[in-house]
């Protein structure tokens, strides 16, 4: 005989996919807040980042601002409550990966180059669709 009524059976069949989605929310999160760390050494101008924007046709003067976005996005992305400001900062990684994608197809970069800058865009796009309730408008 079955000792557990259907409620008791949908209730924990129902908590394993919230369980999951929260893990792969927070993992995938995790890394998207690690890539955009990098924005970091926009902000301090270290050689081989403006090197390396420069070198895609970038003038000086945006990288510290490119940087400071980024940094920007992940504190709104980690701060609790402010959906608009998470909503703004989703999007403002996914046009900086958007350009810094065409940049390098347009540098004719190695391909690896292209495949980070999609990685980051699709971690994102990831991030932003599996966040919880509280986090949305």
């Amino acid at each position: 005989m079955i000792s557990a009524t259907p409620y008791d059976s949908h209730a924990h069949r129902s908590s394993e996919p919230t369980t999951a989605k929260h893990i792969a929310y927070w993992t995938t999160t995790s890394l998207l807040v690690f890539c955009m760390t990098g924005g970091v050494f926009e902000i301090l101008g270290l050689q081989p980042t403006v090197a390396g924007i420069t070198r895609l046709g970038y003038p000086g003067y945006i990288i510290p601002a490119l940087g400071l976005g980024k940094v920007l996005a992940v504190f709104a992305i980690l701060w609790p409550g402010a959906a608009r400001v998470k909503e703004w900062a989703y999007a403002g990684i996914t046009f900086n990966m958007i350009g810094a994608t065409v940049s390098h197809i347009a540098c004719d970069d190695p391909t690896w180059s292209v495949v980070v800058c999609l990685s980051v865009l699709a971690l994102s796009l990831t991030s932003w669709s599996l966040r919880p309730h509280s986090r949305k408008l």
